[in-house]
């Protein structure tokens, strides 16, 4: 009868694990970024000049589609540089060839935003148990199929997110955090929010 007890006992625990794994219950919930906090983050960019800028300037007149790391939305790239809205990659960190990996799937700058501005105010991280939930592998696969390979070093756990920011003071105009790994933003919204954007004369 022990055996059995300890045995429904180690059942009952990994299905509660899995539950939870499943459900936002165990995942920080994300904090609203300001335009403040954001304006003042600064971006090195991973061109031949590695300058670094306040990240104001990337929409400071045109207004801009800012990702941290969502590449799907390349697929945008030719509508927004129709509507005059250019679309930017920000990654929390370059180790070894990451970027030159990634350049193949983004269509646009990449910058480095080492202080992860773009990834808080509240930095929110997936942690060990996002291994088990059902959307991570579907996202994994899909990631994987399109020929993006990522790797495992540095801070993989750190969820991301996309942001269309207007011209000036316009402010946020769409804030969209991952809730598990490769949790995509829909382009139509992204595309909704650009259109609202009013460039500065």
């Amino acid at each position: 009868m022990g055996m059995w007890s300890l045995g429904l006992g180690t059942l009952g625990v990994a299905i509660v694990g899995i539950f939870l794994a499943n459900t936002d219950l165990c995942l920080t919930k994300a904090a609203q970024a300001s335009l403040e906090y954001l304006e003042d983050a600064d971006l090195r960019s991973t061109g031949d000049d590695e300058n670094t800028i306040k990240a104001k300037a990337l929409w400071e007149k045109t207004g801009a589609v800012v990702m941290a790391e969502a590449s799907e939305l390349s697929s945008l790239k030719t509508q927004l540089e129709d509507l005059g809205v250019p679309l930017v990659a920000v990654v929390k960190e370059n180790i070894g060839t990451e970027i030159q990996d990634f350049r193949p799937h983004f269509a646009g700058d990449i910058y480095v935003d080492e202080k992860h501005h773009f990834y808080g105010p509240l930095q929110r991280k997936m942690g060990g148990l996002g291994f088990i939930r059902l959307g991570v592998w579907q996202n994994f696969m899909r990631a994987w199929k399109a020929g993006y390979h990522g790797n495992v070093l540095g801070e993989g756990f750190v969820l991301g997110g996309v942001f269309v920011i207007g011209a000036g003071n316009q402010g946020i105009l769409l804030e969209h955090r991952e809730e598990e790994f490769g949790n995509k933003v829909e382009n139509e919204d992204v595309l909704q929010a650009v259109k609202r954007i009013v460039p500065v004369q």
